[in-house]
Protein backbone atom coordinates (compact mmCIF):
# COMPACT_ATOMS: atom_id res chain seq x y z
CA UNK A 1 0.00 0.00 0.00
CA UNK A 2 1.43 3.41 -0.91
CA UNK A 3 2.66 5.23 2.23
CA UNK A 4 -0.21 8.55 1.51
CA UNK A 5 -2.87 5.74 1.50
CA UNK A 6 -1.16 4.00 4.78
CA UNK A 7 -1.26 7.27 6.35
CA UNK A 8 -4.93 8.08 5.95
CA UNK A 9 -5.88 4.78 6.97
CA UNK A 10 -4.06 5.36 9.84
CA UNK A 11 -5.61 8.85 10.41
CA UNK A 12 -9.66 7.78 9.96
CA UNK A 13 -8.77 5.24 12.38
CA UNK A 14 -8.02 7.54 14.93
CA UNK A 15 -10.86 10.24 14.10
CA UNK A 16 -13.44 8.01 12.35
CA UNK A 17 -14.12 4.89 14.25
CA UNK A 18 -17.86 5.23 14.69
CA UNK A 19 -17.75 6.52 11.19
CA UNK A 20 -16.01 3.57 8.92
CA UNK A 21 -17.60 3.26 5.01
CA UNK A 22 -18.50 5.56 2.60
CA UNK A 23 -16.76 9.09 4.41
CA UNK A 24 -13.25 7.11 5.21
CA UNK A 25 -13.35 6.03 1.67
CA UNK A 26 -13.61 9.28 -0.21
CA UNK A 27 -11.09 10.93 2.21
CA UNK A 28 -8.69 7.99 1.96
CA UNK A 29 -9.29 8.49 -2.18
CA UNK A 30 -9.16 12.33 -2.11
CA UNK A 31 -5.77 11.94 -0.02
CA UNK A 32 -4.13 9.78 -1.95
CA UNK A 33 -1.20 11.05 -4.24
CA UNK A 34 2.31 10.60 -4.69
CA UNK A 35 4.57 9.38 -1.96
CA UNK A 36 6.63 12.38 -0.02
CA UNK A 37 9.69 10.78 0.72
CA UNK A 38 10.51 13.79 2.95
CA UNK A 39 7.45 13.60 4.96
CA UNK A 40 8.89 11.91 8.32
CA UNK A 41 11.73 14.86 8.11
CA UNK A 42 8.82 17.44 7.87
CA UNK A 43 7.66 16.35 10.88
CA UNK A 44 9.98 16.09 12.95
CA UNK A 45 11.35 19.78 12.11
CA UNK A 46 8.03 20.71 12.54
CA UNK A 47 8.13 19.33 16.06
CA UNK A 48 11.15 21.25 17.01
CA UNK A 49 9.12 24.31 15.77
CA UNK A 50 6.16 23.34 18.34
CA UNK A 51 8.85 23.31 21.01
CA UNK A 52 10.45 26.43 20.24
CA UNK A 53 7.29 28.11 20.33
CA UNK A 54 5.13 26.41 23.25
CA UNK A 55 7.42 24.69 24.89
CA UNK A 56 7.84 20.86 25.04
CA UNK A 57 4.66 20.78 27.42
CA UNK A 58 2.76 21.77 24.36
CA UNK A 59 3.79 18.85 21.92
CA UNK A 60 1.25 16.89 20.92
CA UNK A 61 0.75 15.12 17.16
CA UNK A 62 -2.33 17.55 16.14
CA UNK A 63 -0.46 20.46 16.86
CA UNK A 64 2.60 18.80 14.63
CA UNK A 65 0.66 17.92 12.32
CA UNK A 66 -0.28 21.57 11.55
CA UNK A 67 2.68 22.93 12.00
CA UNK A 68 4.49 20.12 9.02
CA UNK A 69 1.09 21.10 7.04
CA UNK A 70 0.09 17.18 6.76
CA UNK A 71 -2.77 15.40 8.09
CA UNK A 72 -2.94 14.14 11.33
CA UNK A 73 -2.40 10.67 10.44
CA UNK A 74 0.63 11.18 8.76
CA UNK A 75 2.33 11.95 12.47
CA UNK A 76 0.72 8.83 13.73
CA UNK A 77 2.08 6.57 11.25
CA UNK A 78 5.30 8.05 11.61
CA UNK A 79 5.57 8.15 15.03
CA UNK A 80 3.34 6.21 17.06
CA UNK A 81 3.95 7.91 20.56
CA UNK A 82 4.83 11.01 21.60
CA UNK A 83 7.96 9.83 22.60
CA UNK A 84 9.19 8.33 19.49
CA UNK A 85 8.07 12.04 18.28
CA UNK A 86 10.54 13.65 20.92
CA UNK A 87 12.95 10.94 19.90
CA UNK A 88 12.96 12.18 16.11
CA UNK A 89 13.01 16.14 17.32
CA UNK A 90 16.01 15.42 20.04
CA UNK A 91 17.65 13.97 16.82
CA UNK A 92 16.90 16.58 13.88
CA UNK A 93 17.94 19.58 17.09
CA UNK A 94 21.34 17.12 17.51
CA UNK A 95 21.78 16.88 13.88
CA UNK A 96 21.20 20.88 12.68
CA UNK A 97 22.90 22.00 15.54
CA UNK A 98 26.18 20.07 15.30
CA UNK A 99 25.81 20.73 11.40
CA UNK A 100 25.75 24.22 11.96
CA UNK A 101 28.24 24.33 14.16
CA UNK A 102 31.12 22.14 11.83
CA UNK A 103 30.16 25.39 9.25
CA UNK A 104 30.49 27.98 11.49
CA UNK A 105 34.19 26.11 12.50
CA UNK A 106 35.00 25.35 8.94
CA UNK A 107 34.29 29.51 8.32
CA UNK A 108 37.46 30.51 11.19
CA UNK A 109 40.24 31.46 9.99
CA UNK A 110 43.14 29.26 10.98
CA UNK A 111 44.79 31.94 13.44
CA UNK A 112 41.77 32.98 14.49
CA UNK A 113 41.36 34.32 18.54
CA UNK A 114 39.29 31.23 19.34
CA UNK A 115 37.87 32.31 23.00
CA UNK A 116 36.63 35.83 21.17
CA UNK A 117 35.05 33.48 18.35
CA UNK A 118 33.24 30.86 20.93
CA UNK A 119 32.11 34.03 23.30
CA UNK A 120 30.28 35.58 19.80
CA UNK A 121 28.76 32.01 19.19
CA UNK A 122 27.51 32.08 22.38
CA UNK A 123 26.06 35.32 22.34
CA UNK A 124 24.49 35.07 18.69
CA UNK A 125 23.24 31.34 20.03
CA UNK A 126 21.46 33.34 23.04
CA UNK A 127 20.25 36.00 20.81
CA UNK A 128 19.69 36.30 17.04
CA UNK A 129 18.77 32.46 17.69
CA UNK A 130 17.41 32.30 20.93
CA UNK A 131 14.21 30.43 19.78
CA UNK A 132 16.54 27.85 18.16
CA UNK A 133 18.33 27.14 21.23
CA UNK A 134 15.45 27.01 23.88
CA UNK A 135 13.75 24.02 21.92
CA UNK A 136 17.63 22.77 21.35
CA UNK A 137 17.89 22.77 25.16
CA UNK A 138 13.92 21.51 25.91
CA UNK A 139 14.29 18.38 24.24
CA UNK A 140 17.83 17.80 25.58
CA UNK A 141 16.59 18.19 29.09
CA UNK A 142 13.32 15.39 28.13
CA UNK A 143 16.43 12.90 27.97
CA UNK A 144 17.34 13.46 32.03
CA UNK A 145 13.67 11.50 32.65
CA UNK A 146 13.63 9.10 29.51
CA UNK A 147 16.77 6.83 29.12
CA UNK A 148 15.99 5.38 25.60
CA UNK A 149 16.68 9.26 24.33
CA UNK A 150 19.77 9.63 26.47
CA UNK A 151 22.14 7.80 23.60
CA UNK A 152 21.08 10.91 21.09
CA UNK A 153 21.75 13.61 23.85
CA UNK A 154 25.17 11.79 24.45
CA UNK A 155 25.99 11.41 20.81
CA UNK A 156 24.83 15.17 20.83
CA UNK A 157 27.59 16.56 23.61
CA UNK A 158 30.67 13.90 21.77
CA UNK A 159 29.57 15.54 18.26
CA UNK A 160 30.58 19.22 20.49
CA UNK A 161 33.39 18.10 21.68
CA UNK A 162 34.79 17.04 18.54
CA UNK A 163 34.18 20.46 16.86
CA UNK A 164 35.84 21.55 19.80
CA UNK A 165 38.77 19.26 19.86
CA UNK A 166 39.70 20.03 16.12
CA UNK A 167 40.87 23.42 16.75
CA UNK A 168 42.36 22.34 20.22
CA UNK A 169 43.31 18.41 21.96
CA UNK A 170 41.14 16.08 22.90
CA UNK A 171 41.09 17.18 26.34
CA UNK A 172 40.61 20.41 26.14
CA UNK A 173 38.17 20.23 23.57
CA UNK A 174 35.98 17.59 25.91
CA UNK A 175 36.65 20.70 28.92
CA UNK A 176 35.62 23.52 26.52
CA UNK A 177 32.34 21.68 25.26
CA UNK A 178 30.77 21.10 28.44
CA UNK A 179 31.54 24.82 29.61
CA UNK A 180 30.02 25.67 26.16
CA UNK A 181 26.87 23.96 27.33
CA UNK A 182 26.68 25.90 30.64
CA UNK A 183 26.72 28.59 29.78
CA UNK A 184 24.15 28.31 26.76
CA UNK A 185 22.14 26.71 29.14
CA UNK A 186 22.59 29.33 31.55
CA UNK A 187 22.09 32.03 29.27
CA UNK A 188 19.29 31.00 27.28
CA UNK A 189 17.92 30.99 31.30
CA UNK A 190 18.28 34.61 31.58
CA UNK A 191 16.11 37.41 29.61
CA UNK A 192 19.63 39.55 29.49
CA UNK A 193 22.06 38.67 26.72
CA UNK A 194 25.30 38.30 28.44
CA UNK A 195 28.55 40.77 27.26
CA UNK A 196 30.57 38.68 24.84
CA UNK A 197 33.30 39.94 27.42
CA UNK A 198 31.59 38.28 29.83
CA UNK A 199 31.75 34.92 28.42
CA UNK A 200 35.07 35.15 26.66
CA UNK A 201 36.91 35.25 29.77
CA UNK A 202 35.30 32.59 31.02
CA UNK A 203 36.47 30.63 27.64
CA UNK A 204 39.93 32.09 27.31
CA UNK A 205 40.57 30.56 30.81
CA UNK A 206 39.61 27.33 30.03
CA UNK A 207 41.81 27.11 26.72
CA UNK A 208 44.72 29.00 28.49
CA UNK A 209 44.77 27.31 32.16
CA UNK A 210 45.24 29.10 34.97
CA UNK A 211 46.51 31.97 35.66
CA UNK A 212 50.51 32.05 36.63
CA UNK A 213 50.53 33.23 40.69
Amino acid sequence: MPESDAEDLVGAGIHDQADAGTDRQVRIRRGRGPNDPHRRDRIARAAISVVAEHGIEALTHRRVAAAAGVPLGSTTYHFSTLDDLVGAALEKAAERSVSELWTWERSLEPDVDLAAALAEFVVQSVGEKRRDTMAEYNLYAVALHRPHLRKAAVAWDNALAEVLQSRTDALTGRMVAVLLCGLLMQAVLSDDVPAPADIEVLIRRALDGPAAS
